[in-house]
């Protein structure tokens, strides 16, 4: 029989702490700390005050903790002196049934983790999902985590034996994650489509007007009717465009826009963007189930273009929305030579139609977006939710040193025009410059030598900039110093530098009464509020030229690691998001309609 929540806050102390006795191994003193925060708003609450238990505790406690866990797959399961917890998680993710060459494997992991940490291998073998991760994965995921620092990887185990609480904690009180569970579906279905070359190799790669894009588009746009929008099409960018209307009652209603991308970066991963629409369709999918309206329209656009993979262009779905589409974007040609002009006629767009896609803000309240954090600040915080309070400015560049091709064995050191060597100048030049201001980032993501050989000397080398900084006159001022480098280093080594740059976007405050919002969102699941800054580009940074706009961040799994396969999330962080986002919107239509 589950418990409930009004059960463990009434009840005498022995009584509480026997139902939640075994929700960490052996260890009840956790359970008894954090009954003291009696009583529990929510079982988020619950879980937020385990984990503020544990943080208390020291590191000999948190090793005591971890030491109390059994081995997957070791000696206590083939003793069969599993705890009846661990005896359900291993065997829900096929541990009790290893081939002999599984079981081998992981024995010869189990004694590699221990001779370098001192302490087993923890990992929530039921996964983000809770269904079980599969052999194969959790072997994968064994070998990764023995490359790990022993002080990261203590605390990695911690916040896996925290998944793992929090999974015995919904199994004790009956919770599923039921619109979680929905979104994470709707991602795994999504993410089934992958441009070619990307697809054969289980990498998700979707770029802009790709076979594997336009599936996308109409998946979601699938979504988006049989969740019961009144309204669903693609509009002349690409951008599938779901309208929930307003309660027919309220007179010239306006409309409140939310929504986030739903292309990739190459061999990237399932949440980034796709988040901030899946999110919204759940929200909207419980209104059209209660037969409910606000007194507002609700816009969600899966944006069909952000990350600037194809074409050198960025945020074309949401800049098409603000009048920020250029039509010299249409003759740039992608890696085959295929023009934009001719990917969108390919795909049925009418580039024609495009201007007419321009918003009036006036008839918008605003823009807010869902998006998983893609970094690790609120992994290491064990919070699932953070309010954004402003997303860093940022410009990029694709630059190129052109100096002498020479033969490798023939060209003395204090002879060579290395255009390589002036590239991996500059990069140093960017990690020392941004580390000066402290919250500034700069990357050189792309380095490519075109037709280099092992036995020449590099003519050529073309290099991308990436530049971000909190503000835009500090991102100004790093940019102006990195530019002034990158030429000196040029001239000194005697190679030519061409530099382009190839976009630019202002920082972007959150709205601060939409940030408010977002707070009080997030205190409604009797979580703590966690303000902090973006350092990714958002759509949100292109509406924020013209509405006020605000974001939820939701956590990250693997220390928030994004534009990578390991990115991911959980659905009991799923089901947080839409509840969050269901009480600003329940906030908004009180404060447009307050109740007599």
């Amino acid at each position: 029989m589950a418990f409930t929540l009004d059960q463990l806050n009434t009840a005498a102390l022995p009584d509480a702490g026997r139902m939640l006795d075994g929700i960490y191994e052996h260890t009840p003193w956790i359970a008894a700390e954090a009954l003291k925060a009696r009583p529990f708003k929510s079982l988020a609450h619950l879980k937020h005050a385990l984990v503020a238990a544990l943080d208390q505790g020291g590191v000999d406690a948190h090793l005591a903790l971890i030491r109390a866990h059994p081995e997957l797959a070791g000696k206590a399961m083939v003793a069969k002196t599993l705890t009846a917890e661990s005896t359900h998680e291993q065997g829900r993710a096929g541990l009790t049934e290893c081939t002999p060459e599984e079981f081998a494997r992981i024995q010869q992991l189990n004694a590699g983790y221990n001779a370098k940490f001192g302490f087993p291998f923890i990992l929530a073998v039921r996964g983000p999902r809770g269904t079980g991760l599969g052999k194969a994965r959790i072997i994968d995921t064994f070998a990764r985590r023995l490359g790990h620092h022993p002080d990261f990887e203590r605390a990695e185990a911690l916040r896996q034996i925290h998944r793992i609480a929090e999974i015995r904690l919904a199994d004790r009180f009956g919770a599923e994650p039921t619109l979680g569970n929905d979104v994470w579906d709707w991602h795994e279905k999504l993410a089934r489509h992958s441009d070619p070359g990307f697809a054969e190799a289980g990498q998700l790669t979707v770029t802009y007007l790709t076979d594997a894009h336009r599936a996308c588009a109409q998946r979601i746009g699938q979504t988006m009717h049989d969740a019961g929008f009144d309204e669903v099409h693609v509009d002349a960018v690409g951008n599938v465009v779901g309208r929930y209307k307003a309660d027919p009652a309220v007179p010239d209603p306006r409309t409140l826009m939310t929504g986030s991308h739903y292309d990739t970066v190459r061999n990237g991963g399932k949440y980034d963007g796709r988040l901030g629409i899946f999110v919204p369709i759940a929200c909207v999918r419980e209104l059209a189930r209660a037969r409910r309206r606000l007194p507002f329209d609700f816009e969600v656009i899966g944006f069909a273009e952000e990350e600037g993979q194809r074409y050198k262009a960025t945020f074309l779905g949401s800049g098409a929305l603000i009048g920020d589409f250029r039509a010299e974007w249409l003759d740039q040609q992608d890696a085959d030579g295929i023009t934009m002009r001719q990917a969108m006629r390919h795909a049925g767009l009418c580039v024609d139609d495009i201007p007419k896609l321009r918003r009036d803000p006036a008839r918008y309240l605003g823009f807010i977006e869902v998006h998983i954090e893609q970094g690790p600040v609120l992994n290491e915080l064990n919070l699932p939710l953070g309010v954004v309070t402003s997303i860093n400015g940022s410009v990029r560049y694709l630059g190129e040193y052109a100096g002498q091709a020479s033969h490798a064995g023939t060209t003395p050191m204090d002879r060579r025009r290395d255009a390589a060597c002036a590239a991996a100048e500059l990069a140093l030049v960017l990690e020392q410059r941004a580390a000066r201001d402290g919250d500034s980032v700069a990357t050189m993501g792309l380095l490519q030598v075109p037709g280099g050989s092992i036995n020449v000397v590099p003519g050529r080398c073309a290099f991308s900039l990436d530049l971000r900084a909190t503000t835009d006159t500090q991102r100004d001022a790093l940019a102006a110093d990195v530019l002034a480098r990158a030429r000196e280093i040029a001239e000194r080594r005697g190679v030519a530098c061409t530099l382009e740059e190839t976009m630019r976007a202002s920082a972007a405050p959150s709205a601060p009464a939409w940030q408010r919002r977002w707070e009080a969102a997030v205190e409604s699941t009797g979580l703590p509020v966690f303000r902090m800054p973006s350092g990714a580009g958002h759509d949100a940074m292109k509406l924020h030229e013209v509405m006020p706009q605000a974001m939820l961040f939701v956590r990250g799994e693997n220390s928030g690691i994004s534009h990578n396969p390991l990115e991911s999330t959980t659905a009991e962080d799923m089901q947080l998001a839409v509840q969050a986002l269901q009480h600003l919107l329940e906030g908004v239509a009180r404060d447009l309609h307050p109740l007599p």
